[in-house]
C-alpha cells in the first residue's frame, strides 16, 4: 500500500512599511514568536538595503526603470529559491517572511517605469499582488512620533520626514487591492505596536 502523502503548509507574507517603522524589530520578533508555536521561519531579507550595503545605492543608478527591474527580479528568485528550499524540509508549517514585496517597488518608479518592469517580467500587478498570503504594513514613526524618526539605525536609510510620510503612503498606495492587507499604527508604547503585529499574523495564520 502507497504511504501517505506529506502535507505542508506554506505561508508567504510581507512585512512593510514607511522608513523607520520597525521592520527590523518586528521580523526579529516574528521570528521568535512564531518558531515558539511550531513554525518554521525562513526570512528573506531586504533586497534594496542588501544592494545598497554592496555598494548599488539606488540614488546612484542613471537608469531606474533598469535598475528597479533588476531588484525586482532579484527579489522574486530570492523568494522563490527559499518557498522551493522549505519544500524539501520536514516542516509541516513553514512561513516565509519577507522584508518588504516586489509591490514596494512600486513607490520608486513612475506609471511607465513600472509598466517596463512588468513587461520585462512578463507579469502583472495582479500577479505580484497574489504572489503573497498576506502583507503586514508598519506606519512609519515620522507620522506622528516624529521625535521617533531617526537615520542612525539604517545606513541605507535617507528621507526627511516629509520625504517618509511621502513614502509611507506611496508603499501603502501599492499594496492597495492586496485581498489581506493589515495598517500597523504607530503607539507611544512601541511594544504594543509590535504585539498589534503579532497579533495580526497570528488571526490570519488561525484562518489561512
Amino acid at each position: 500500500m502507497a504511504g501517505l502523502e506529506r502535507t505542508q503548509k506554506i505561508i508567504r507574507i510581507v512585512i512593510t512599511g514607511g522608513p523607520c517603522a520597525g521592520k527590523t524589530t518586528g521580523i526579529s520578533r516574528i521570528r521568535d514568536a512564531f518558531t515558539e508555536k511550531g513554525w518554521l521561519v525562513l526570512l528573506v531579507d531586504e533586497t534594496a538595503t542588501q544592494l545598497s550595503n554592496g555598494g548599488a545605492k539606488w540614488k546612484m543608478n542613471r537608469n531606474n526603470r533598469e535598475y528597479q527591474f533588476r531588484v525586482t527580479e532579484l527579489m522574486l528568485a530570492k523568494e522563490r529559491a527559499f518557498t522551493e528550499i522549505a519544500k524539501t524540509f520536514e516542516a509541516e508549517k513553514v512561513l516565509v517572511v519577507c522584508d518588504r514585496g516586489t509591490l514596494d517597488n512600486r513607490a520608486y518608479m513612475n506609471e511607465e517605469e513600472f509598466r517596463y518592469v512588468l513587461d520585462k517580467l512578463k507579469t502583472t500587478r495582479e500577479e505580484l499582488l497574489g504572489h503573497y498570503d498576506a502583507v503586514f504594513h508598519l506606519v512609519t514613526t515620522a507620522r506622528g512620533l516624529e521625535r521617533c524618526y531617526t537615520l542612525a539605525n539604517n545606513a541605507a536609510r535617507y528621507e526627511t520626514v516629509e520625504e517618509a510620510v511621502r513614502a509611507d503612503d506611496s508603499v501603502i498606495a501599492a499594496w492597495s487591492g492586496h485581498p489581506y492587507l493589515r495598517i500597523i499604527e504607530n503607539q507611544e508604547d512601541f511594544d504594543k505596536k509590535m504585539e498589534s503585529l503579532l497579533r495580526e499574523i497570528s488571526l490570519f495564520l488561525e484562518k489561512a
